[in-house]
């Protein structure tokens, strides 16, 4: 019997996706970033969205958590429409307070951590809860810890994020996103602003979350875990999908020559990183004493 993932059981069941994006289009100052993108996100699934950059892809999810406002198409989030009030087949704007209510079950992770420099971990984490959704301090704080523990931090809650590595940083801001209880979670590049070493530790907490069934939308170079983690893989380029599929179909047999392009460079990459990690490594035990 081979192994069923979250999303593949929700679709089985005839759910209607968490995420579903039709037609979606975009522009900042007459330049067209999003030009009709359609996409299904179904309960516990995980979609990777690779691409260059500037194809669209931080602007996509940008869109969904509705930090950016789309110019056409539609955006549905648990059945609900983003941004808008559908009456008579006119859009109206939904008003900043309506946002918000939409907003708060979204979470969000960008490339830079976001963390007030002020505040200890815990402050971060239960900021949110405390002023968004009412919750008592001593609950929130009960619940921040365990977060914080969840995240391979639990001895770190009184630590500002100058004390902290990069890594250390960026679990803080997903456990942050985690104690809003979101139904979504978005993941805008994660590990592009760590350095190497820091990044496994990130990923692992990604990847503890999609096997608890946590519904992601990660934009990623990391062809890794995109093969590994995900259901779904996207490729974006141009501000349009250029490809779609399972991880063993874009990644290991890509039908589009724009995806092979950005796959062997991404390989080329890979390759040269790691032979200057080795050269590096070298050096130090050149160094070393003997």
């Amino acid at each position: 019997m081979t192994d069923t993932t979250a999303g593949e059981l929700s679709r089985t069941r005839g759910d209607v996706p968490l995420v579903r994006a039709l037609n979606v289009s975009k522009s900042f100052h007459g330049n067209e970033v999003l030009k009709g993108i359609d996409l299904d996100v179904h309960r516990g699934e995980v979609v990777c969205l690779l691409g260059p950059s500037g194809s669209g892809k931080t602007t996509f999810l940008r869109c969904i958590n509705q930090l950016e406002s789309i110019d056409g198409g539609r955006i549905w989030v648990d059945g609900d429409l983003v941004g808008y009030r559908e009456v008579k087949g006119h859009l109206h704007h939904l008003n900043d307070k309506e946002i918000a209510t939409q907003r708060r079950d979204i979470g969000m992770v960008f490339q830079r951590f976001n963390l007030f420099p002020h505040k200890t971990a815990l402050e971060n984490v239960i900021e949110a809860p405390l002023i968004v959704r009412g919750v008592a301090r001593k609950e929130a704080q009960e619940r921040g810890r365990r977060l914080l523990a969840q995240v391979g931090l639990a001895d770190k809650p009184d630590a500002y994020p100058g004390q902290l590595s990069g890594g250390q940083q960026q679990r803080v801001a997903i456990a942050r996103a985690l104690a809003m209880d979101p139904k979504l979670m978005l993941f805008d590049e994660p590990t592009s602003a760590l350095d190497p070493e820091l990044v496994g530790e990130v990923l692992r907490v990604m990847r503890e979350l999609a096997d608890a069934g946590m519904t992601m939308i990660v934009v990623t170079h990391e062809m890794g875990f995109a093969r590994d983690v995900a259901d779904q893989v996207v490729f974006m380029d141009g501000g349009v999908v250029v490809e779609e599929g399972k991880p063993t179909e874009v990644l290991g047999n890509p039908q589009h020559e724009r995806t092979r392009s950005f796959l062997r460079r991404m390989r080329s990459e890979h390759d040269t990183s790691l032979a200057d990690d080795a050269a590096r490594a070298a050096g130090t035990d050149a160094d070393a004493p003997v």
